[in-house]
């Protein structure tokens, strides 16, 4: 085993969000206001937010990922989840980052999800 292998077993493949800060609810709703054009079903219920990490300060950390990667709105998504979550009261600061590790699945989707598009 190399010390890199060494490092990461054991490590989270997706971050855990601060869901214990006051925020946090807040900054979901603002994330379930974004649609991915393609599929009817806000992206916070679709499984495509993997973090929000709310620091201190209130600045709010996002990492998100896409149905695919060849998403036709990948440059433009991020722009809108940091439009929906600027303007909450109390909020500092928004990053959004793209990421596609681990690539997202079904299984990621909400029972909300599922059943709006018919999987249950």
């Amino acid at each position: 085993m190399t010390e890199t292998n060494a490092q990461m077993e054991g490590a989270p493949l997706i971050a855990p969000s601060t869901t214990d800060h006051p925020l946090y609810e807040d900054i979901v709703q603002a994330c379930r206001s974004v649609y991915d054009p393609e599929i009817p079903v806000n992206i916070y219920d679709l499984g495509l937010i993997y973090t929000i990490d709310i620091k201190e300060d209130n600045a709010v950390n996002v990492i998100m990922t896409l149905t695919a990667p060849g998403c036709p709105v990948a440059g433009e998504m991020p722009g809108w989840v940091a439009d929906a979550i600027e303007p909450l009261p109390g909020v500092k600061m928004v990053d959004v980052e793209m990421t596609f590790e681990p690539q997202w699945g079904m299984d990621m989707m909400s029972d909300e999800a599922r059943l709006e598009l018919g999987f249950m």
